[in-house]
Order: structure tokens, then sequence, then C-alpha cells
């Protein structure tokens, strides 16, 4: 346990529970322990150290992410971190996609996309308060961020619309279906119901006013 308490101190820093740490060390040693032969010669500290931080640095791999992302992404991440502190004390500025990929020996698609799937490590609330120098301030991320969608107002629309077209008789029905689903001209409508298109123009216009005054409420009651 001493052991394990020694390996897993380097990690205080992090805000996992110590004990929860501890204990994903104990599973390193447990393996140490299976694997440890004495005819290799070497003391069984310096042997299972490497088992019981692998273990761990493997719990904060699994757990640690606030989204989900592919394990070679999640190794990419920490060699993109590495080569970017090289080449940004090495050259003085950030570096460049394709200076990270050339020192990476990965294609710039790759960086990028590391650079993206890096995002997904930490999260925050949407509800989280913004820090400001106005302490009244009580605006959170989900104000700023996001906009609405008309597509949204249309599917209401639909949705309401879909009982009155309903009421209305075949004919009107057929006429809404063939000028705004079959998008055929008023003449077109004319020819196929033996009408001039002065007529079909009167009963589409009637049949949308009503469709019109029931979506909006303004109808006679």
């Amino acid at each position: 346990m001493s052991l394990v308490r020694y390996a897993a101190g380097r990690f205080r820093h992090r805000a996992d529970e110590m004990e929860d740490i501890v204990q994903v060390g104990m599973i390193g040693l447990i393996k140490a322990i299976d694997r440890f032969e004495l005819s290799r010669e070497v003391e069984f500290t310096t042997f299972a150290v490497p088992y019981i931080v692998g273990e761990i640095k493997r719990f904060f791999r699994d757990t640690s992410w606030a989204v989900h992302v592919p394990r070679r992404l999640q190794e990419a991440r920490v060699e993109l971190a590495k080569a970017t502190e090289e080449l940004s004390t090495r050259l003085g500025r950030m570096p460049t996609v394709k200076e990270l990929a050339e020192l990476m020996s990965l294609s710039e698609e790759e960086v990028t996309e590391a650079r993206l799937a890096s995002n997904g490590y930490n999260s925050s609330s949407l509800d989280a308060a913004l820090s400001g120098e106005d302490e009244d301030n009580d605006a959170s991320l989900a104000d700023f961020i996001g906009t609405e969608d008309p597509a949204m107002e249309l599917v209401e629309d639909f949705h309401s619309l879909a009982p009155l077209i309903a009421d209305l008789d075949e004919r009107d029905r057929r006429i809404i279906h063939m000028r705004f689903v079959e998008e055929l001209t008023q003449a077109q409508i004319g020819e196929r119901l033996g009408c001039s298109q002065m007529h079909v123009s009167r009963l589409l216009s009637r049949t949308v006013k009503r469709l019109r005054e029931g979506l909006l409420g303004t109808g006679a009651d």
C-alpha cells in the first residue's frame, strides 16, 4: 500500500479523489505481483511502479474526458500538447498546423482532428455564470450561443395545418396538393380539373385564405 501511495502521490494535482487513484493503483500492483519473476533479478519496487503508474494513467485516459473520443485521438492530444510546447519555445510563437504535422510525423488533417478532439477533454455547463467585472451580471454561456431555428416554426405550422387540410373537401385538398406538393402551375391544374386558370385561381385563393384564418385563429366562430 505504501508503494501504491508513493506512486499515486505524483497525481495529487488531479481533481479526482486520491483514494480512488490509490484503488486504481492497487490494480496495477496486483498485475505486477502476478507477473513478477525472481529470475529477472530486478527489485520488485522497480518492476511494480511502472505497472501502478500505467494503470493510473489508463484510468485518467479512459475517464477524464468530458466527451468520449477514440483512443488514438486521446493519445494524439498528449503528443500535440508536447509538440506545441516544444515548437512555441523554439519559434517564439504559436506553431502552424503544417509545422506541428512535420514534427509529429502526421498529416495536417490528423493534427486538425486532434485539435478538435482536444475540445472534448473539458466541458462547461451552459448554465454556468460567466465571470466578469460586473458582479451583478448573471449571464450564462447559453445566452451567447445558439440561434433560433426557423425550421422549428415550420414544423409547428405543418402540425397545425394538418387538421385544417383534413377538413377541406376532396377537390380543395387535391388543388392544394397539386399546387404546393407537385408544384404545378394554375394552368396545369386547370387542365387536370377541366376548368379555366381563372377558376383555379379563385378556388386556390379561397382555400389558402381559409387555411390562413384557421392557422391564425382569425376565422369566424
